[in-house]
């Protein structure tokens, strides 16, 4: 399925890892440094390898956004939370964030009632926001493989 713009949503695949890892350290090193410290930057992808996203690809609730064959961004959910919303810096503020982050909710209400929870990176808290989350609480990113602690905004909508 297209956006209406060049860009193909599709369910991510094996062999997809290695650009859903690019996608990740790109996005925090060109979105991120604002809100946090070099050291959680230069940290931030931690023990993560392509490997590790193969295994995330393997659950079957990643899409991933395509543009002229590459990975641009990508979205993960569970049940009663999206996980994971990543973009390239230059993909950023045109709508694709918006358009994965309602197909991440979509997932994340398979088999749950209730809120849907995120946990934002502090550079993402206004994008959810706007979406319709609210914050709940302060903590540490708890998904993956990280460095230093990185502070995140609980959030849920």
């Amino acid at each position: 399925m297209t956006d209406g713009t060049d860009t193909l949503l599709r369910p991510a695949r094996a062999g997809d890892g290695a650009a859903l890892f690019d996608v990740t350290r790109r996005s925090v090193a060109g979105l991120a440094t604002d809100h946090y410290s070099p050291e959680q930057i230069a940290g931030w992808m931690g023990a993560r390898t392509p490997a590790y996203y193969e295994d995330i690809i393997a659950r079957g609730n990643v899409v991933v956004a395509e543009r002229a064959g590459a990975v641009i961004a990508f979205v993960d959910a569970e049940p009663g939370e999206v996980t994971r919303l990543f973009l390239l810096p230059e993909t950023a503020g045109a709508g694709l964030g918006r358009r994965l982050l309602e197909i991440g909710v979509e997932k994340a209400r398979l088999g749950h009632d209730g809120p849907i929870k995120v946990e934002s990176t502090v550079n993402a808290q206004g994008f959810y926001q706007r979406h319709g989350f609210r914050p709940v609480g302060r903590g540490y990113f708890s998904h993956g493989l990280g460095g230093d602690p990185i502070e995140i905004v609980q959030m849920e909508r």
